[in-house]
């Protein structure tokens, strides 16, 4: 699993890369320090590339969602394939995130 971290504007893009798994979560949720740190910015989740998420992963997320809302940022998950999309609609994540 790897996460990058890109800026472009205003925008904080972290794009997730291969299985977001319970082993995978400790690193990810170090990779993604510079999301929960953001202030009025759009986050973009990009998961073009993301290939499974665990409930440890939807626990990240669900944190990125928390402390944006806490700094007045906005989270945007963007590309999730139909299994994600899936596990979003089963876990009520679809209603949590604006997913595009």
């Amino acid at each position: 699993m790897t996460t990058e971290i890109s800026t472009t504007g205003n925008q904080l893009i972290a794009k997730f890369i291969g299985r977001l798994d319970t082993a995978a979560s400790v690193t990810t949720a170090e990779d993604i320090k510079p999301l929960l740190e953001a202030s009025e910015q759009q986050i973009i989740l990009d998961c073009s590339e993301l290939e499974y998420i665990s409930s440890s992963g939807l626990r990240i997320f669900l944190s990125i969602r928390k402390q944006a809302a806490a700094n007045g940022s906005k989270v945007i998950v963007k590309d999730i394939n139909a299994d994600i999309r899936q596990v979003f609609m089963m876990t009520g994540f679809i209603s949590l995130f604006d997913i595009q």
